[in-house]
């Protein structure tokens, strides 16, 4: 998991000014276990920050992406680009129906990215792995509603 000394540094690394708004995106992201949305980062951080911009959002959250130290994961069902600031090698699992995500370790994704390290000679930032499918809730959710 990035932290947020990690995230901090790379935006000061890419020429961003260290403002309060991108330590507090980049705080969030480091203490999240969700995997928010750039909407969800602001709509949390607006109240502490009036002058907080979704422009803002999504121009940190793009370098932190370019930079390797956060992860795009796409949508989840809901047409909304997720964000992780896990980039440890592990799956991603998104629910379909409540757009939920969740990480799962696997020490499968830790071998195949030094497969491919090996047989490519890429220095690799990260990778994503994301299983689309319906999580327990929404599994018991959709037996309910098939039994009336």
């Amino acid at each position: 998991m990035s932290n947020l000394t990690t995230l901090t540094s790379a935006l000061r690394q890419a020429g961003m000014r260290i403002t309060p708004q991108r330590v507090a995106i980049c705080e969030l992201l480091a203490a999240s276990g969700e995997h928010p949305t750039a909407a969800m980062i602001y709509e949390e951080l607006k109240p502490r920050f009036a002058s907080l911009s979704l422009a803002t959002v999504y121009n940190t959250l793009d370098a932190l992406v370019g930079l390797g130290v956060v992860n795009a994961l796409g949508h989840a069902g809901d047409d909304k680009v997720h964000y992780d600031a896990d980039t440890e090698p592990h799956v991603n699992l998104a629910c379909i129906s409540c757009s939920r995500i969740v990480d799962i370790p696997s020490e499968h994704v830790t071998h195949l990215d030094s497969e491919i390290t090996a047989a490519s000679g890429y220095k690799l930032l990260g990778a994503r792995v994301l299983y689309y499918g319906l999580c327990p809730d929404c599994q018991k959710k959709q037996k309910k509603a098939t039994r009336k």
